[in-house]
This record gives C-alpha cells, structure tokens and sequence, in this order.
C-alpha cells in the first residue's frame, strides 16, 4: 500500500501547482492529470513498435501507483541519449517488447512513498534512474535509484546529470584510474557524455585532453579540451604529431574502425574503453548494412598482443551495472560524489535545448543529426510550438501512424528552447 494520506496528498498537488506555476485544474487535482472514471491517466511518450520516428507518439496511459520499495515521482524533464535512438530502432541486443515507453533517467518532486521506504519524503526533489518508462509524466523507480538534488540545481540540469556524469565518473576513475599528469582521447566531444568528460578531466592537475567532433561545434567547445580535431579527419596522425607516445585513455562511443585507431593510440598500460557503438546508425531505421560493417571493421582482439604491448581493453555500460548486474550501491557512492563536485562549482550540466513531450520526433532527429551540444531534454511542462504541435498525434490507442512523407519537413523550423 502507498503511504498517501489525504493531508500529504493535497500538500503535495499544492507544492506540484506551485513548482509549475499553473492554477489547479477543475476536476483534475491540478497535477497535470486526467481521470477516466476512477482512474488516473498521465501523458507518455510511446513507441509503438520499432523503426523509424513515425513509430513514436504521445498517448494517454494508466497512472502508475509505487510498489513496495518504490517512489512515485511527478516528473519534470527527463533526458534523451543516444541510447534511446539505438532502442527505437531495436538496435539493441534483447531489446524489450513494444508498445513500451523509453527513456532511463528524469527528474522531479517525489509524489508518493511505497512501503518500506526511508530516506525520502513527498515533495522532495530529486533524480532518477528507471529502466525504461521515464518521458511520462508520472514513473515509479526503486528507491535504490533515486537522488535527492540540491536546491540551486534546476530539473532540466538534473535531468541531464545521471547518465552523462555518472558514465564519464565510472570510465575514468574506476575503470581506467585517471590521475595528474594523463591524457584523454574522447570521441564526440560535443556531446553529454564528452562534455561531462572534458569537465571531470578539469578536475584532475595536468590532465590532457584530446576531443573529437564535428567542425561546427568547435567554437562551443574550444574551451572544454587541450586539442580538438574533426571528427573525420585523421585524429590517430594528429595526437601522434603531438604525443608520440599516444595517450593514457581512450573513450570510443562510437565502435567500429575506432576501435583499432584507439587501441594503436594507447601508452604502455593505457586503457581503451568501449561505451557506445554509434557508428552503427547511419539512417533513421536499423540497417543491417551499418551492423555488419560496423562489426567487420572492429579490430579482432588478440590477448597475446594486450600482453605484450602492456594494454588494457574494457567496456561499460551503465544501464546494465544498474539493472542487469545490481551495483546500485557502487553508483549512489559515485552520485554523491558528483552532486559534491557540483556543489563545489566543478562541474555542472551541459543542456543543449529543452523540448516539449510534442516534440520527441525533432528532438530525437538532432540526436540523429548530432546536432546536440550537451544534452537534450524533453521538458514536460513545456508547450510546444505551433509548427510541432501540428506535427505530433496525442492517441489512447496503440494504432500506427501515417509514414512520415520524404520531403515533408524540410522547410520546417527546429526551435526548441535554447539553453
């Protein structure tokens, strides 16, 4: 049973109303729901079936209600990764069944307490992890993934926070031992992840860091690395003309003819570490083509040859330490030691652009474009523009959507709010 006294509940519609700035609605209790009958529904972001941006719509779903162990939070923003491309198109291994609704992290004010939860109280603000369901208005986590955030830090910045921060932490001081003195080679520079990298690197005396991305991002980001190239030129020549002996880390998000560039660029005892594989989506739909040629191109591993060149190849995955491999513990130590970072002005959220729940399609289209610099996030109290709005189908029922038509959108204005 939820711990939801009538007293609490009202308090908490009051804080919610208040945070958001809006009037309680008539009949609706002013949370940003809607009731059929005795039930509750919330607003969701669903992905139907997988494959292209046609297969994303925003429907109305069941509210759901904390579970033993559990928090109900409303939530405010919630985060878009890359990840969350590579689940719509189903290139992922073991992807789940569709209909589903994706997304892994999201912020807001806790709404609801299962039983046996300690720690927190209604109206409490925080972060989260869950495995899956995260752009609704409404989700319910463990409590073992959740976070309170402190009061300076805004939702739509800590809803940026979990994913990007806690993967970069994990890589470089877990994984790979960054200390003074080191050099780092990260792809995708631009990005969550890479700028949380490049932030956490600022940390560390001496650090070097070398970046890639696309040309046009480098005036945004000149400041955040030691070295930065394009992402399509030859980056193995150009770290070598200024270190010789390569670099200590290397961060690859993106797999295939990475792979080997990487692993030649590595010191004795560098650490290669493999955290994304990118490089196989090139079209808006899974293409076995990009797959197999991602996977010929990986260079094929020869233990011998780690041994004797003294180098260390890894991999990471936060969703799955989490969810699959129960390290939650591990990654509340790294959290607090983050949030302490961000309280000391270390470090701090790189959010590219805010979105409306509307807006998925466009938002997950500048994901594809890598057009982001930081991270993107689908604000859920956001109104759409117009021109969006026209564009997104709001259903009850699991049915498809009309193909998008090539061509359609061209003349059509992306304009987000811009951070």
């Amino acid at each position: 049973m939820a711990k939801e006294g009538v007293e609490k509940a009202e308090e908490t519609e009051q804080m919610i109303e208040k945070e958001a700035g809006k009037e309680p609605a008539e009949g609706g209790g002013g949370d940003g729901s809607h009731r059929l009958g005795d039930a509750q529904e919330m607003r969701a972001v669903v992905l139907a079936g997988f494959g292209g941006l046609n297969k994303l719509r925003l429907s109305r779903k069941a509210m759901p209600e904390p579970q033993d162990g559990e928090l109900k939070i409303r939530v405010k923003a919630c985060g878009l990764n890359f990840i969350d491309l590579m689940v719509r198109q189903g290139n992922i291994d073991n992807p789940p069944k569709t209909p589903l609704v994706p997304g892994f992290e999201c912020s807001g004010i806790v709404e609801a307490l299962g039983d046996s939860v300690k720690g927190y109280e209604i109206g409490d603000r925080v972060m989260a992890f869950v495995n899956y369901n995260a752009w609704a208005e409404v989700v319910c986590t463990p409590v073992e993934f959740v976070y309170k955030i402190p009061d300076d830090m805004s939702f739509s910045e800590a809803a940026a926070f979990p994913m990007n921060f806690v993967t970069a932490y994990v890589m470089l001081f877990e994984v790979a031992n960054l200390r003074e003195g080191m050099s780092v080679l990260v792809h995708s520079a631009g990005g969550g992840v890479g700028q949380a990298v490049a932030q956490l690197c600022s940390t560390v005396p001496n650090v070097t860091v070398f970046g890639t991305a696309s040309t046009f991002k480098h005036e945004a980001i000149k400041d955040s690395v030691t070295h930065l190239f394009d992402r399509n030129a030859d980056y193995v020549q150009e770290v070598k003309r200024i270190s010789a002996e390569g670099v200590d880390i290397v961060l690859d998000c993106l797999c295939g003819d990475n792979t080997g560039k990487g692993l030649s660029l590595l010191k004795p005892l560098g650490t290669y570490i493999l955290y994304g594989s990118s490089n196989m989506v090139t079209g808006e739909t899974k293409s076995f083509f990009s797959f197999a040629k991602s996977w010929w191109q990986v260079e094929k591993v020869n233990p011998i040859k780690l041994y004797e060149e003294n180098k260390v190849i890894a991999g990471f995955s936060l969703l799955n330490l989490l969810f699959k491999q129960g390290r939650a513990g591990l990654i509340r130590g790294v959290v607090d030691k983050l949030i302490g970072l961000y309280n000391q002005k270390k470090i701090k959220p790189v959010v590219d652009s805010l979105w409306a729940l509307e807006e998925v399609k466009e938002a997950m289209q500048r994901i594809h474009d890598r057009g982001n610099i930081g991270k993107l996030i689908l604000d859920v109290e956001k109104t759409p523009t117009p021109l969006m709005a026209n564009d997104s189908t709001e259903t009850s029922e699991a049915g498809e959507e009309e193909e998008d038509h090539e061509g359609d959108g061209e003349n059509k204005e992306r304009m987000p709010f811009i951070q």
